[in-house]
């Protein structure tokens, strides 16, 4: 019978090789721009019990077991190569290793010979707004900044709120009710309007009108403006950014009207040219639902659905009953159930034309603060069970090219608050999928705050041309979906 104290040994030593990775992990992402994740979870910046529990979640969704002992081979034979920026996957150039007759370094210098070559200069970012998206995308920008190659939080632009607005800012940027405190230190220069956040430092410009900020006079060049405000969502508004000196390009933080492209990273990406001045990121249920959708459609066909999203309130409800403008938003946001429109069955069309016409929505505001929820009710082109659709939705989570979108889980335990600070646009719930022939019911979670707001980032890293080389390539993970 194992004793109390062999599991301590046990684990203690996972704890020792784990803490031992650490440093390399910082070093290929600092010093190469070299991006490590497991099956899609990030090994950047986590704790050692973090790092065992990447591993052991791997293997919970099916994987092969990955030891700790195979991923330092890989990280030390990626250091040895010293590749050029990349996302790399430790588990899948493990596999490959382990297929291999040959020295690490010789296998992962062939796989990683033809990656392209990144410019010196990063791509500046300006954050117009900083509310609920805004603070999270100036998280994940600062988290990521590495060795300054890729996206460059500069600055962000706000409306002064009070005569000590710097500091609410620099209060809000660090503590958070729902996502909790920020990882790092942030601190205020006031002469100078400054965050330092981590060594990143980012201006805080004061102004209400997109086109009066000369972003020069702070050395911003060619930037990225990101509107997180949702004043402005068509091309003439959003154009206005476009007239400030130092702005190259303007990102939208929720669906864009018109002609606007309307992007869902993993579903239609690859339309974005350099010749599109503004773009948007759509909304985050477009996000979360689009790419299950996708993957539905490719293997079952959607003759037609409705989608029902159950979501958290937003800033735009009341905290109790009082006047608003839209139809039942008024009242109390805290604690009632409000049945509202989405426009986001509409908006699939956008980044998927393909369902054009095929889908309805409606959605319920309910008394939480964050994580959603969306139900998918479809009638397919092809019979479906329950079991070969789970199969699929799950093997398309861990090996497909929509596997950063896509995340799967079976629990019958799991709440919403489980998906704060999920990483992917939407999470399968196995156990809730309901098939009959044509028939088929998905629910689908998603952090409408930080899982959206991943997406966004995803975007803007197309747009800036910094997006990772995935490695090992697409092709392979394809054929690990298909079994051809």
């Amino acid at each position: 019978m194992e004793s109390y104290n062999s599991h301590r040994d046990t684990w203690a030593a996972q704890e020792t090789l784990a803490e031992q990775l650490i440093p390399r992990i910082g070093r290929l992402y600092r010093d190469h721009g070299v991006v490590t994740s497991i099956h899609g979870q990030r090994l950047i910046n986590l704790s050692a019990t973090g790092v065992i529990a990447v591993h052991e979640r791997a293997a919970h969704l099916g994987h092969e077991q990955l030891r700790l002992e195979e991923t330092a081979r890989v990280l030390d034979a990626l250091l040895a190569v010293a590749p050029r920026p990349a996302s790399v996957d430790v588990a899948r150039l493990a596999k490959a290793l382990r297929a291999e007759d040959a020295a690490a370094e010789d296998v992962l210098g062939e796989l990683l010979a033809d990656l392209p070559a990144r410019g010196a200069d990063g791509t500046d970012v300006v954050l117009y707004g900083f509310g609920r998206i805004g603070r999270l995308l100036a998280r994940i920008l600062i988290a990521h900044a590495g060795n300054g190659r890729g996206l460059r939080l500069r600055a962000i632009v706000v409306r002064r709120g009070s005569d000590n607005d710097l500091i609410k800012r620099a209060s809000l940027l660090q503590r958070d009710s729902v996502h909790g405190p920020f990882e790092g230190s942030v601190t205020v220069d006031a002469e100078a309007d400054v965050l330092i956040a981590n060594g990143t430092r980012v201006q805080v410009i004061y102004s209400d009108d997109p086109a009066s900020v000369d972003y020069t006079v702070y050395g911003i060049q060619d930037a990225i403006v990101v509107d997180n405000t949702g004043r402005w969502r068509d091309e003439e508004g959003l154009s206005r950014h476009l007239q400030s000196a130092g702005v190259s390009r303007v990102l939208l933080t929720a669906p864009g009207k018109g002609a606007l492209k309307n992007i869902v990273h993993g579903i239609n990406h690859d339309t974005i040219t350099a010749t599109d001045r503004i773009l948007s990121a759509a909304s985050c249920t477009t996000n979360a639902i689009t790419p299950v959708l996708k993957a539905i459609d490719n293997a079952f066909g959607v003759e037609r659905g409705h989608v029902e999203t159950v979501h958290s309130f937003t800033n735009d409800q009341n905290l109790i009953d009082n006047f608003h403008k839209g139809d039942r938003r008024g009242r109390s946001a805290v604690l009632n159930m409000v049945i509202t429109e989405t426009g986001a069955a509409t908006a699939v069309a956008k980044a998927l034309p393909k369902l054009a016409g095929r889908l309805t929505g409606s959605s319920i505001r309910v008394p939480t603060p964050d994580v959603s929820l969306a139900i998918l009710n479809l009638t397919l082109a092809s019979p479906a069970t329950k079991e070969g659709v789970n199969d699929y939705l799950r093997r398309t989570s861990m090996h497909s090219d929509l596997r950063q979108q896509i995340d799967y889980v079976e629990s019958p335990e799991v709440v919403s608050t489980d998906f704060v600070g999920s990483h992917r646009a939407g999470i399968v719930d196995g156990l809730a999928t309901i098939a009959d022939g044509v028939n088929l019911v998905l629910y689908v979670w998603y952090d409408n705050e930080y899982g959206y707001s991943c997406q966004v980032i995803r975007v803007l890293e197309e747009m800036a041309g910094t997006h990772p080389v995935v490695v090992p390539p697409r092709t392979e993970v394809r054929r690990e979906l298909t079994g051809v």
